[in-house]
């Protein structure tokens, strides 16, 4: 019978597995040594360690229409994790006015590996040049939660439209989401 070698040689494997020693203790807990947890352990991503492309975008093409400007950042560093909302303000002339964050919307915690991508959507309603009321914006500036560095953009969209003022955007910023497979 066959069943008799068979048992003989996976028993004697087993044996020799558990005779190995792999440097741990006999407890039965793995443990992480310095090298693995540093690994493991991720930080929040870093302006200068994503790349960060805006657009293209569904722009708003007149006055009172609305208009969404996707964000999508690569992680070019270690493993990393964002965790909030992006900061967004626009800037046109020495006015900048911060983008509210979505209403309603609760930010997951996303890790990023390296190479990872996650995206984010800038949505705004187009304004009237010179009302009073908008911002005639020429830059947009992205920093990451925690961070006070910014990275400044090109605003090719047209002025954002006020609720009252240029101070009170009708716009908002989307939570990150995971992005690509």
């Amino acid at each position: 019978m066959r069943v008799l070698p068979i048992a003989v040689a996976v028993a004697a494997a087993a044996l020799t597995l558990t005779a190995c020693d792999s440097g741990g203790d006999s407890s039965g807990e793995s443990k992480a040594s310095p090298d693995s947890a540093a690994k493991t352990t991720s930080a929040n991503c870093k302006i200068d360690q994503v790349g960060i492309q805006v657009g293209p975008a569904n722009a708003a093409p007149a006055a009172g229409d609305t208009g969404n400007v996707p964000v999508t950042l690569t992680n070019n560093g270690a493993e990393c994790t964002l965790e909030g909302f992006p900061g967004i303000a626009v800037q046109g002339g020495s006015t900048t006015t911060d983008v509210p964050e979505q209403e309603a919307a609760t930010p997951p915690k996303l890790t990023l590996a390296k190479d990872g991508t996650a995206t984010f959507t800038i949505t705004y309603v187009r304004g009237e040049a010179g009302d009073g009321k908008s911002l005639d914006a020429t830059t947009l500036k992205i920093s990451l939660p925690g961070a006070t560095d910014t990275q400044s953009f090109k605003w090719s969209y047209g002025p954002l439209a006020g609720k009252s003022d240029s101070g009170d955007l009708d716009a908002s910023v989307s939570p990150f989401q995971t992005a690509g497979d």
